[in-house]
């Protein structure tokens, strides 16, 4: 991520003036250190780099409900959370995740006879995210029983085989952050399967801001640039990568 990263340059750095003779070399590299903090820590910058990251997911989708039916699943992919029974539920779903449910939840509105899906382990927790993500859900007006929690998944590829079990090959609403959504629409598209985008938690912003808002460095934009890095480290990954489907399938010509 780029905030360790630059302070392992930093470090380097100081090490350069401290301990050797390469005192220009060490004051170049911390400057440059702290010029890339500084600039990836402001609103232009960062969301510059994150808007074509989120790319065509950065608007809401709105279902047709004249010309499509209404789908039969919503799937609401995992993000980050924590579990304290004593806070209250939306507590517990931290960063991503609360929009996602959030958005979920008004498709659901939207989408009459519709089942929620949940996805995402529990970590080092003693119950999963696609738990809580569910108690969220139900405690704002979901029924339980049209809420589904899958608790293995740890991770959007694992999400995809899980959920494929259930789905099948029919078309569902795929809820998850804009800037994860491009990646995740391919692992579930891997599969054969038919995932109608329903974005959330659009970040990069591109309505006016007051000037202090847009060039002091803030570690909410400084998140926003890491957004940007994560995704694209993400899909340089998943290009290169044999799909687990692919897998599935080799090892299962190789049984013939």
């Amino acid at each position: 991520m780029p905030l360790p990263l630059i302070i392992l340059i930093a470090l380097i750095a100081l090490l350069l003036l401290w301990f050797t003779r390469w005192q220009k070399t060490g004051k170049t590299v911390l400057s440059l250190s702290w010029l890339a903090l500084l600039l990836l820590s402001i609103q232009p910058v960062a969301d510059k780099l994150l808007l074509p990251v989120e790319g065509r997911y950065a608007q809401r989708y709105e279902p047709d409900t004249v010309h499509t039916p209404p789908v039969k699943y919503i799937v609401v992919l995992g993000g980050g959370f924590t579990y304290n029974p004593e806070w209250a539920p939306s507590a517990n779903l931290i960063s991503n995740s609360l929009p996602r449910v959030a958005e979920g939840i008004r498709l659901y509105r939207l989408n009459p006879g519709a089942k929620m899906i949940f996805t995402g382990g529990k970590g080092v927790n003693s119950i999963s995210s696609a738990e809580i993500a569910a108690m969220v859900a139900q405690s704002l007006g979901v029924p339980v029983t049209d809420t589904l929690a899958l608790k293995k998944p740890l991770d959007t590829e694992e999400e995809a085989a899980e959920v494929e079990n259930i789905v099948g090959q029919q078309s569902f609403i795929l809820v998850t952050s804009a800037n994860h959504m491009s990646r995740a629409v391919k692992f579930f598209e891997q599969r054969g399967m038919h995932p109608i985008p329903g974005p959330a938690n659009q970040l990069a912003v591109t309505t006016p801001l007051y000037s202090w808002e847009k060039y002091v460095p803030s570690p909410y934009y400084l998140s926003h640039t890491e957004r940007a890095w994560y995704e694209s480290l993400g899909r340089i990954w998943q290009s290169t990568k044999p799909s687990r489907s692919e897998k599935e399938h080799e090892k299962a010509d190789g049984s013939r």
